[in-house]
């Protein structure tokens, strides 16, 4: 079998990267390797701290101006990393963000209060955790240190631990730690910023209401939010505010949405006057239609995301987690309130204020607001926010200095090592529950957002398999279309394995790349009118080089098809319009690139391969049933 399948075409390949699933996974795909790397840097701070103490502090104090025309700023190289790149990083999770409200599980208005409500408890408790330990104390000024989750941190753990979680759990936890990092920024505005300056502050956030204005004129010019945001940072920096909230706003503002098929055939058609006439002006043109054809958000993430995570954080990681440790600092910080309070804070108070949060609106609300996976899933991303990594660190390094920022630092380093445990025992717990409990406890009841918005009509569809079958896989294709025809192999096996399947095709064919595909389609439709059409539909997927007209009508002699009335079908286009109900439903469910698949009208994501649709129906299925109240 194959894996991993390609797209026939360069268009077909980019759009299909460009969909919001692919997206998704893409996402988390980069956070996996990013956690690696990330505890890489976390190591060799660690030793490097240790083995040259001296040139560890000497290399991060070191200062560095940007000065232009009298005016600028210093900082020092921590401060750089800290206040200046950890600002894209802060970009990114607000473009990430963007997406989810856009496009995601969130553009269902109502799933939102139920994460935001277990992100403001599920820093409200550690808070209340940490200054129950420190109360009385100095230390207690550092509350702040023990409330916010590392997005990057507890996104790559949960993709380490993979099918163990269901993927319907990072977008919930995706917009708890987003709520997490809005009220943390707050939190480093108001409590640990130096004396605000305001008429620096005021024109800091003017430069952002007018990158507002920008975007409402729908100016896409990277280059003018770009000097916008950086003059927005600069004014933010000189008021004392933490300039990190600049990056979440830009990242916030910035649009998601699919590819429309209108925007890929303009870019197939530039692409095409630039292969006939290569010169620099026509190059131009086809850049920068392709480019147009994808959302802001899509190419800002695919700028600033590989370099937020191999790069930015894993540097913020080497610049601040050094701690030189002897046996003195670990003796005074396993007995410290600070540490103690940190510890709590994350690995009991994140946990008991997400997960209680979500059980309290669940109950209030009598199932009506309800988390979107089970609550084994949801308990286990309670554990995993407890990872509060960044933003702890960063709350560290303004509330403490000297041997209480190194408590602080051991706190937040002990609480990330926990909660990797504390989670992955909460995983391997959930794997030993007999079958249907472990489907109920990952999954849930709650019902899915549907993606595809024409149901599924038997009447008119084409179908294969039960009609009343649990779980309904839709694809939409195109009878030239290289991918499809490799995809047919994986639907064949497919309905083989599963008997409680039903299959749906509907037609996409893409005609600014394939020139056959729309008469192919209406041979398929001319083929049904004789109640022919999966014996065309199979025909057709064998025989994709051959989709001339003479070709169809040999491949309808084939098939025992009246050849007089087929010839006169195709003549007269009778197929046409049926063909067109299928393209309109396919655009407005933002199907812009073939082969697309919905499983119980949520549209699939990940490979289209036999173990990625086996696991998607099978996911459908409990979910399904679990949904009807029956059993496995």
């Amino acid at each position: 079998m194959f894996r991993g399948l390609r797209a026939s075409s360069s268009e077909e390949r980019a759009e299909r990267e460009r969909t919001t699933a692919a997206a998704a996974w893409a996402y988390i795909r980069t956070e996996t390797g990013s956690a690696a790397v990330l505890l890489a840097a976390t190591l060799t701070a660690l030793v490097w701290v240790n083995v040259a103490p001296g040139s560890y502090a000497e290399v991060w104090q070191t200062h560095l101006a940007v000065v232009l025309g009298g005016h600028g700023v210093e900082l020092t190289l921590r401060d750089w990393v800290n206040s200046g790149l950890m600002t894209l990083f802060f970009l990114v999770v607000g473009l990430e963000a963007r997406r989810e409200f856009d496009l995601g599980e969130l553009r269902d208005r109502r799933r939102i209060p139920l994460p935001m409500l277990a992100g403001i408890s599920g820093m409200v408790v550690p808070v209340a955790f940490y200054l129950a330990v420190n109360a009385g104390r100095p230390s207690a000024h550092g509350w702040g240190t023990a409330m916010s989750t590392d997005t990057a941190f507890a996104l790559g753990m949960m993709a380490l631990l993979g099918s163990r979680f269901p993927p319907r759990l990072h977008t919930f936890i995706l917009t708890v730690a987003v709520v997490d990092d809005f009220v943390a920024l707050a939190v480093i505005a108001v409590a640990y910023s130096d004396h605000i300056s305001w008429t620096p502050l005021i024109i800091g956030v003017a430069f952002l209401a007018v990158a507002f204005v920008v975007r409402g004129l729908g100016v896409r010019r990277g280059q003018v939010y770009a000097v916008l945001g950086i003059a927005a940072w600069v004014g933010f920096v000189h008021s004392g505010v933490d300039p990190l909230v600049v990056g979440l706003v830009l990242g916030l503002m910035s649009y998601a949405y699919p590819a429309s098929r209108d925007a890929l055939e303009r870019a197939t058609g530039l692409f095409r006057s630039f292969r006939e006439q290569p010169t620099a002006e026509l190059e131009r043109e086809a850049r920068l239609g392709i480019a147009s054809a994808l959302s802001p958000n899509d190419r800002l993430q695919r700028i600033w995301h590989p370099w937020s995570s191999y790069v930015i954080v894993p540097l913020f990681a080497l610049a601040n987690a050094g701690i030189h440790i002897d046996g003195p600092l670990l003796k005074d910080a396993f007995t410290s309130p600070i540490t103690l309070g940190i510890l709590l804070g994350y690995n009991l108070g994140k946990p008991v204020g997400i997960v209680g949060m979500a059980a309290l609106s669940t109950w209030l609300s009598r199932g009506r607001m309800r988390p979107p996976v089970g609550w084994g899933a949801v308990l286990g991303g309670g554990t995993i926010a407890g990872i509060g990594f960044t933003v702890s660190l960063l709350i560290a390094t303004l509330a403490f200095d000297g041997r209480q920022l190194d408590q602080a630092k051991i706190g937040v380093l002990s609480a990330v090592v926990l909660a990797m445990l504390i989670t992955t025992a909460v995983a391997l717990v959930t794997q030993r529950l007999p079958e249907e409990r472990r489907a109920r406890a990952l999954l849930g009841t709650a019902q899915s957002v549907v993606d595809l918005t024409h149901p599924v009509d038997p009447g008119r569809d084409h179908v294969r398999g039960p009609l009343d079958a649990p779980v309904t896989v839709v694809e939409y294709g195109d009878f030239e279309c290289p991918f499809c025809g490799q995809a047919e192999s994986v639907v064949r096996e497919l309905l083989s394995d599963f008997g409680d399947v039903r299959y749906v095709w509907r037609h996409l064919p893409l005609t600014d790349v394939h020139p056959h595909a729309q008469f192919a389609a209406e041979a398929a439709e001319a083929a049904a009118a004789q109640g022919r059409f999966w014996e065309m539909h199979d025909l057709l997927m064998d025989r994709q080089d051959a989709l001339r007209v003479k070709d169809l009508v040999l491949h309808a002699a084939d098939i025992g098809l009246d050849i007089e009335t087929f010839k006169e079908a195709l003549k007269s286009r009778t197929g046409k319009a049926r063909v067109a109900q299928d393209v309109e439903s396919a655009d407005e469910s933002g199907v812009s690139g073939t082969p697309t698949f919905f499983v119980n009208g949520r549209r699939h994501h990940g490979a289209y391969d036999i173990e990625g649709l086996s696991a998607a129906v099978m996911a459908a299925r409990d979910r399904a049933l679990l949904v009807e109240g029956g059993g496995r």
